[in-house]
């Protein structure tokens, strides 16, 4: 199984939402949740490996269809991104600021591994994840 750090992706995912105009920089964003969960006195673990980990995280989404390029007309630079339908529909299932966003992560968290774009499109369609 393929273990993911959901609140991390969950980050990033928001930032692509976000970032028209400037340049993705998930090392930057790392840090700022590590930043945030030090803040609420949860151990951060690793920065370095947190910041290296996003890096692979932001290759993962774009590779898998998650995220794609950002069209120009869009505030698109070359180095920025936007969601495609599936990463818009990940981004849901994760978005802890929406009451009862554990059920959708643990039955990812069930999976071989959950950001396979064919395991993610069958988990995604049911109807009970969310």
């Amino acid at each position: 199984m393929t273990d993911y750090n959901w609140d991390l992706i969950e980050r990033l995912l928001h930032e692509v939402q976000n970032c028209s105009g400037k340049s993705f920089a998930p090392r930057a964003y790392a840090e700022q949740h590590a930043a945030a969960l030090d803040a609420e006195g949860s151990s951060i673990g690793n920065l370095d490996e947190l910041k290296a980990l996003a890096a692979d995280y932001e290759a993962l989404l774009f590779k898998r269809g998650f995220i794609e390029t950002r069209p120009e007309e869009e505030g698109g630079n070359g180095e920025n991104f936007i969601l495609t339908p599936c990463g818009a529909s990940l981004l849901a299932l994760l978005d802890s600021s929406i009451p009862g966003n554990d059920h959708p992560r643990q039955v990812l968290d069930q999976q071989a591994d959950a950001l396979d774009p064919d395991t993610f499109d069958t988990v995604a369609s049911k109807a009970q994840i969310a």
